[in-house]
């Protein structure tokens, strides 16, 4: 599970759902869901999917109350902002318009838990991934300004748009 969940969380399963693999079409794709109560968000539904034939992992996160669409700008002016935690659901859009970073909800989109920093560190390997191939001053200078905004010196907003509103930015987060 993921690294914010302790002990002492409440984690329970819920039910598991048996379907065909979206990749190999196996037909014993088997999906789980656990119920799991977000401190200042509510409880939330993780769905963790793995095929046993060909390994395909996926995983979600939804509130488990309906709630409107809602667009949540958040932020970041400091190093402690960088700690906010990001509750992702996979039909979100985030964007970082400072830094010109967009992650679009599609097919294959998933649901996450993480920080601010975590978010930034996900840009991080797919920006390193497309300067490999396209190695020129644009890329460098991206790659500079996202490791500026990593280390907290530069200041940029998390905006997210769910048109569900299963997504929720908690600043000033600790884990128990």
């Amino acid at each position: 599970m993921h690294n914010n969940i302790t002990e002492t969380d409440s984690l329970k399963y819920v039910g598991e759902l048996v379907t065909s693999c979206p990749i190999c079409g196996y037909k014993r794709f088997t999906i789980r869901n656990y119920m799991y109560n977000v401190m200042l968000v509510g409880r939330v539904i993780l769905s963790i999917g793995i095929c046993k034939q060909c390994g395909y992992r996926s995983t979600d996160v939804k509130l488990a109350e309906a709630r409107g669409p809602k667009r949540i700008v958040f932020h970041v002016k400091n190093e402690q902002d960088l700690n906010a935690l990001i509750i992702r659901s996979s039909k979100a859009r985030i964007t970082i318009p400072e830094l010109g970073l967009e992650l679009e909800p599609g097919p294959a989109s998933e649901g996450f838990i993480t920080t601010i920093e975590g978010l930034l560190h996900r840009f991080r390997d797919m920006l390193d991934l497309v300067c490999r191939k396209e190695a020129n001053e644009t890329c460098r200078r991206k790659q500079q300004e996202l490791h500026e905004a990593i280390e907290g010196r530069k200041r940029f907003r998390v905006i997210i748009e769910d048109p569900e509103g299963a997504s929720a930015i908690i600043p000033n987060y600790r884990p128990h």
